[in-house]
């Protein structure tokens, strides 16, 4: 059986566009001859498609959008087609779905299986919306049975839940003893850093207990604040990959299981560059798929924001980005130089706003009010909260969207300033620690100086008062991120923390400041999710609350 797998970038809700996509793969694919398109979970709505679902408007649309891919199906006899949409569980109109994977050939729906597992960790809220399948089978298509399962179905895997499985049943092994002669799993899986290794290991380990070939068919794009990196593949029985496809990109390929051969490798980690891609993925998309064009971001001539337009550069093209320099009475000279080099070197706009002045009146407004104060941080924060009225006012002016540039260090302890550099529509790095943005920035310049040496070599500082750096007031980022690591990504407590090697101080700052600042991330712009643990909506922590 020849399979194409069609890793492709739906829009979420965009019913009309996913299905130009399936009818732009028949097309495609008419010179190999495929028996069988595969295409991504939810693929028809997009993943994930949120309180969509819960639209009997957008319901019907999704149903009258699988009667047309069936109408495309009766003009290829020869090709079905299997892909991922929800599905009504009771009659026309109930509001109960499953999350399915429908196989349509020759006009009409002739097998659908059902989604069984369904998460609800992190990111994840399968059961909000959908109930789970009552029973896998196998469906006999062109002589050959077919295991079809969906996303998760596959992961119940005892390597993965160290303290226990969370899945009382197992697809892969029902689809197993039912006889299926090939996996083929549709999925929706976001990219985090490993997870392609976790991925790889997983469905080899699969193919190699149950000795058949495993295909995995996953998305690609950036939906909201989640990447989803592709990297689709088919594994022999041996567990050996036979087809690997692209990275954060759109493919296309045909696998022919009756001839498969030994012709492909897995690729080599590169965590720096992988997080650098899925971060260019993430806003493009973010970009494109909410209507803007153009970016505008503050360029203070440090790396962090040095990084976001590189990023920007690479993701929109230079012409449409624009770096804002707004010295204050206390930025460095180095601060526009770097930031005017940075620009020159990425090929974007630039422009130099002083700030001083309107600081200054700020000040002089206060005086009254501020009278007997010694200046502090509400002055400092005076500064950011100008800059952040400046990029909003030329995001209003010229329609450009405010990228904000705070790393995840800083948003995690609360060294940043709501309605100042937190202001924007996307906060690109917000999932990336200062240590990796370092080494992310030693990616972008690996064929030559894009970011400045200068600003890479600088001690970071928000420069908002005389010779300020960050380490007179946080610990040292390799320290602070370790200690956030724990905390954040792998739950550790206080006290394990410590035993680590952590002095007991610095480790009780950390984790009051991550709690303290919970209200200024509940205001914060999306963030593009690259770890196991990002701020959003896969860590929903209370604010008002004493723990």
């Amino acid at each position: 059986m020849k399979i194409a797998i069609c890793q492709y970038n739906p829009v979420v809700g965009d019913l009309d566009g996913n299905l130009a996509k399936v009818a732009l793969a028949l097309k495609s694919s008419a010179r190999q001859k495929p028996d069988l398109l595969v295409f991504p979970e939810l693929f028809l709505t997009g993943y994930p498609p949120r309180d969509l679902l819960e639209k009997d408007w957008f319901l019907r649309k999704t149903e009258q959008a699988v009667k047309d891919i069936a109408k495309l199906s009766g003009k290829r006899p020869d090709i079905g087609i299997l892909i991922g949409a929800p599905v009504r569980a009771g009659e026309k109109g109930s509001s109960r779905l499953y999350n399915s994977a429908l196989l349509i050939h020759r006009g009409k729906v002739i097998f659908t299986q059902h989604k069984t597992l369904l998460p609800t960790y992190d990111v994840f809220d399968e059961t909000r919306y959908f109930k789970p399948a009552d029973k896998v089978s196998v469906v006999n298509f062109k002589g050959r049975k077919l295991g079809i399962s969906i996303c998760e179905d596959a992961w119940n895997d005892q390597r993965l839940w160290p303290k226990g499985l969370p899945y009382q049943r197992d697809p892969i092994k029902d689809l197993a003893m039912a006889g299926a002669e090939i996996f083929i799993n549709l999925s929706a899986s976001p990219f985090e850093m490993g997870k392609a290794s976790l991925r790889s290991g997983l469905f080899a380990r699969l193919a190699k207990k149950y000795l058949r070939p495993f295909i995995y068919v996953n998305q690609i794009g950036g939906n909201d604040e989640l990447v989803f990196d592709g990297r689709s593949f088919a594994v022999n029985e041996a567990g050996q990959p036979v087809l690997l496809l692209n990275a954060f990109a759109e493919q296309m390929k045909v696998l022919d299981t009756e001839n498969i051969e030994l012709s492909a490798k897995w690729p080599k980690p590169d965590p720096a560059g992988d997080v650098y891609q899925a971060l260019v993925l993430g806003l493009r998309d973010y970009i494109k798929k909410t209507g803007f064009h153009q970016a505008v971001i503050g360029l203070s001539g440090g790396i962090d924001s040095a990084l976001v337009a590189a990023i920007a550069a690479e993701a929109l093209g230079p012409k449409n980005v624009t770096g804002i320099s707004m010295p204050s009475p206390y930025s460095s000279k180095g601060s526009v130089d770097d930031s005017k080099k940075l620009a020159g070197n990425l090929g974007i706009g630039f422009k130099v706003i002083p700030i001083t002045g309107l600081y200054q009146k700020y000040l002089a407004t206060l005086k009254t009010t501020f009278k007997g104060t010694k200046p502090g941080l509400a002055e400092e924060n005076i500064q950011a909260r100008i800059r952040g009225n400046i990029l909003m006012a030329f995001s209003n002016k010229y329609g450009h969207i405010v990228l904000s540039t705070g790393n995840k260090s800083e948003m995690a302890v609360g060294y940043c300033t709501l309605y100042g550099d937190m202001s924007g529509g996307l906060s690109v790095i917000s999932d990336v620690p200062k240590t990796l943005v370092y080494k992310i920035a030693g990616y972008v310049n690996r064929k030559g100086e894009v970011i400045p040496g200068a600003t890479i070599r600088k001690a970071p500082s928000a420069e908002l008062r005389p010779n300020q750096k960050d380490q007179d007031t946080l610990p040292p980022y390799p320290v602070l991120d370790a200690i956030l690591e724990y905390h954040l990504e792998d739950g550790r407590s206080r006290e394990e923390i410590i035993k680590r090697g952590y002095k007991p101080a610095v480790v009780d700052w950390v984790i009051k400041a991550v709690r303290n600042s919970e209200y200024k991330r509940r205001q914060a712009a999306p963030g593009l999710k690259v770890t196991s643990k990002a701020f959003g909506s896969g860590r929903r922590m209370p604010v008002a609350a004493r723990y």
